[in-house]
């Protein structure tokens, strides 16, 4: 599991829209998409948390990776978006 760090108990975000920002430090990134790396590659699943929330997320491939540099900004920006998975409905 991916966690970000906030605080009190856990809500299990499973609809609507929900947006997170937070800033974190060089090894706390690194701690961070190491952890993600590590769910893509065993499976079709990620779990992103804090201690506030939890998100469960199973994915499709391809997922797209958009990169935008802004020199004038000083800004570098990447961006990954993942789509659900369809639900297979059997018999």
């Amino acid at each position: 599991m991916v966690e970000l760090p906030v605080h009190k108990d856990k809500k299990l975000v499973e609809s609507g829209e929900f947006e997170f920002e937070t800033y974190l430090s060089k090894d706390e990134l690194v701690k961070f998409l190491r952890n993600l790396a590590d769910q893509i590659e065993k499976g079709n699943e990620i779990e992103v948390s804090s201690e506030d929330w939890v998100i469960k997320f199973a994915f499709t491939e391809p997922i797209e990776v958009e990169i935008e540099f802004d020199a004038e900004a000083k800004k570098l920006e990447f961006e990954i978006e993942f789509k659900q998975m369809s639900k297979i409905v059997t018999g």
